[in-house]
């Protein structure tokens, strides 16, 4: 993910310095004139199917020819903000995350999709999960995304290496059990640490599963009136917690390592544990996976609160200044729809359905066959999720593995190297969180002062 460091309501003056390019190019078949839209995507694998399918089914069906731009992560977030910011309507639909609704909405770069669903039947908005739903919805009590997928976050674990070594996975773990369970099943094979989480500098890498621990744990990033919180006890004692846990026991270059360093060290056996995104169970499912059918799924863990897993959707945000809002909603219902995942299933196969999203999902005896392993514990990871109401106290704004401000991306990107240089042993966590404090205090001043 990359750095967005300017303030929401900077963004338009600052990125008008772009605006004439971008600008001179929505003239360029932008815009969706006539029967045709621009779609700026993610390149996810599920993204990529969607591109496979859209000719021959989409465009069949409706006339709509759809011109996709596909970027990596990083590039494609920043091109986006770029176009919706000066509203230059080069791109009629593109992929957003929670994450960016409720500052995008603030400024009124997205279009509202309240009327077009309510006169939607077909389409079912209920059945969207209510995470998800409240996820995608701003302040102001309107919806401005759909969600293609989502995620929440869990516990994964060997269920042959627990057995040989008798250990027992509640289903609703605490941290402090995990913590031992990682003692015991370390070095329970050759080569194998008891846990893996993420070191690696970033806040979508480490700072998404460790926030969660501050949750459960009762710290917090900032109180409801912005004053920063990093040298609180309940953050402290977080920070703590997961530092000493993951050099103890956790995976070799520990503070080089997020999600994709995780997933490969549990398929060949080097962790007995990992904590992190549900998404992560497809691969580990997958048919040629060396681990298929010996991992158990369990909640993420918790100390002070219910639950603890995170939310995360990858969305399809239609922009205000398109001109072409009618037929841009027509594909954004068409790849949000219960008949875009039975065609998915159809083509592809139930497991690569883009799921996280719709209750029928879980319901559909296709599915539960192909995912059946870890189906149930995603869908009740995900409507667990409280994303307005994560921790034990209230908090500012909306987020569970962030804080959803501009500046976070700046501010947990920091706080991560900061956080990953204890895990290497170069500081202290003490001295890690001192620093942090102040980078914090400066963001939480400038919301104060408004």
């Amino acid at each position: 993910m990359p750095v967005l460091t300017l303030r929401a309501a900077r963004i338009p003056l600052v990125a008008l310095t772009a605006g004439a390019l971008l600008a001179g190019c929505a003239g360029m078949g932008g815009g969706g004139s006539g029967k045709s839209i621009n779609v700026l995507m993610v390149n996810n694998p599920q993204m990529m199917e969607l591109q496979k399918l859209t000719a021959k089914h989409f465009t069949k069906e409706t006339g709509i020819k759809v011109h996709f731009t596909v970027l990596p992560e990083n590039d494609v977030r920043d091109k986006i903000s770029q176009d919706f910011a000066n509203q230059a309507g080069q791109y009629d639909v593109a992929t957003i995350s929670n994450f960016e609704v409720p500052f995008y909405a603030r400024n009124d770069w997205l279009l509202p999709l309240d009327d077009r669903v309510a006169h939607d039947r077909a389409f079912d908005q209920k059945d969207i999960l209510p995470p998800m739903r409240q996820s995608l919805t701003a302040d102001d009590g309107r919806l401005y995304a759909q969600p293609f997928y989502g995620e929440s976050s869990f516990l994964m674990y060997r269920k042959d290496v627990f057995a040989e070594k008798h250990l027992t996975m509640p289903k609703r773990p605490t941290w402090q059990q995990v913590a031992e369970l990682a003692a015991k099943a370390d070095g329970a094979r050759t080569g194998m640490k008891g846990i893996c989480l993420r070191g690696l500098p970033g806040w979508g890498e480490l700072m998404a599963p460790l926030t969660t621990v501050v949750n459960t744990f009762g710290g917090t990033w900032f109180t409801k009136d912005w004053k920063a919180q990093l040298t609180s006890p309940g953050f402290k004692e977080a920070t703590k917690f997961y530092v000493d846990l993951v050099r103890k026991h956790g995976e070799a270059g520990a503070p080089q390592s997020g999600f994709a360093e995780c997933l490969n060290n549990l398929t060949q056996g080097k962790s007995a544990m990992w904590y992190d995104a549900t998404s992560a169970a497809g691969s580990l499912e997958a048919a040629d996976s060396p681990v298929k059918g010996k991992i158990g799924y369990a909640q993420a863990p918790v100390v002070k609160t219910k639950s603890s897993g995170w939310l995360y959707t990858w969305a399809w945000g239609i922009q205000k200044a398109s001109r072409a809002h009618d037929n841009a909603w027509k594909f954004v219902r068409w790849a949000s729809s219960k008949q875009y995942e039975r065609l998915v299933g159809k083509t592809f196969g139930w497991a690569n359905v883009p799921a996280g999203k719709r209750a029928s999902t879980y319901a559909s005896p296709d599915y539960r066959k192909a995912a059946g392993t870890f189906s149930e514990v995603t869908r009740e990871a995900i409507t667990s999720a409280r994303p307005r109401d994560p921790g034990v106290q209230q908090r500012p704004t909306i987020g569970i593995q962030f804080v959803d401000i501009p500046e976070f991306s700046d501010l947990g990107t920091k706080v991560a190297q900061e956080i990953s240089a204890a895990i290497a042993g170069k500081q202290s966590v003490d001295e890690a969180l001192k620093k942090s404090q102040k980078l914090a205090e400066k963001v939480g001043e400038e919301y104060r002062d408004e």
